[in-house]
């Protein structure tokens, strides 16, 4: 798939891909139109329906993402929510064993995400997932996505990487899409995000299982 050798730097997503995406499908589609119904005293068939409509329009922007946004305008507490679930936090299969393996070979690990601190706070306390990069970015930290082509220009100004000797690991298309056009050469995409969804199929991008099938040699 490609040459350990060719690469200085890896750029990780978090969310289906470091961990589960279990635990943001099922706090998404489960857990807050359950709470939201409860809160506000409507039923849950109508709050969940009401939910998705709201959520989708947002969908490719940094407020989709954003816990103080869906807390404002939903009027409910969205992290002390998450944290009623936080069990289901996960890693997915062999991930450690890949992030140990890169740093052992002296490769920059970097978690890239997406993800509003409210959340990503509670995902490194319950896993410390921190501790197992060189280094974290948040891209609410940049007031843009990482869908959007200008975060890669501010993503280089603060973790300067060689386009041609990068890789970014993402089971986002939107996400592996910009980065194609802002030109990192290696991309990587990942079949199962959600271990309780179906294996997706990828045409435009390569993609794995599990980390142990690029785990690089000891």
């Amino acid at each position: 798939m490609f040459d350990w050798q060719n690469i200085d730097t890896v750029l990780l997503d978090m969310d289906g891909t470091l961990l589960d995406l279990h635990f943001d499908t099922y706090f998404w589609l489960e857990h807050l139109p359950l709470r939201y119904a409860q809160i506000h005293k409507m039923d849950q068939d109508e709050a969940r329906s009401w939910l998705h409509e709201r959520i989708i329009e947002q969908q490719g922007t940094l407020n989709w993402y954003c816990l103080d946004y869906w807390t404002r305008e939903l009027n409910v507490p969205i992290t002390e929510l998450k944290y009623e679930i936080a069990d289901k936090i996960a890693f997915r299969p062999h991930v450690q064993d890949f992030l140990a393996t890169l740093k052992a070979q002296g490769i920059r690990t970097v978690i890239v995400t997406n993800a509003h601190w409210g959340s990503l706070s509670l995902k490194i306390e319950k896993t410390a997932i921190n501790d197992l990069v060189d280094e974290v970015i948040c891209s609410h930290d940049f007031g843009l996505p990482k869908e959007n082509l200008t975060f890669w220009d501010r993503l280089q100004q603060v973790e300067p990487f060689d386009k041609s000797r990068t890789l970014l690991v993402d089971d986002s298309f939107a996400v592996l899409k910009s980065a194609r056009e802002y030109g990192i050469k290696y991309l990587l995409s990942i079949y199962q995000p959600d271990s309780q969804q179906p294996k997706r199929e990828i045409d435009d991008y390569s993609a794995i299982e599990h980390f142990d099938e690029i785990t690089p040699k000891k």
